[in-house]
């Protein structure tokens, strides 16, 4: 037996306390083994939390650009008029309207 393991076996004996060893390992494997509620598992649940907290709030965003764009075609009709011409290109019946599209190369 080397000189290391005698002594790592000496503190052992001497200074480690068996059920303390024990009782940690077991918490150890608690927390990184078990399947439903590891740590490892908890973290991406927590990443996907993180995620779909984001797409709460870019959505929520849109919905509210969207609402004030409707409201403001309810109100009033510049903005009807400017969804109408810009989007459908629409026009009034006393006008001519001409697109100019970008050649592709």
């Amino acid at each position: 037996m080397s000189s290391f393991s005698r002594k790592a076996a000496y503190w052992i004996k001497r200074c480690a306390n068996i059920p303390l060893i024990i009782i940690g390992a077991f918490f150890v494997g608690i927390l990184l083994l078990n399947d439903d509620a590891s740590f490892s598992q908890s973290m991406i649940y927590e990443r996907e939390i993180v995620r779909l907290k984001k797409e709460i709030k870019e959505n929520t965003d849109s919905a509210a650009y969207y609402r004030n764009r409707r409201l403001a075609i309810e109100r009033g009709d510049e903005a009807l008029e400017y969804i109408a011409r810009e989007q459908y290109h629409m026009k009034r019946p006393t006008e001519d309207v001409f697109l100019i599209v970008p050649s592709s190369k």
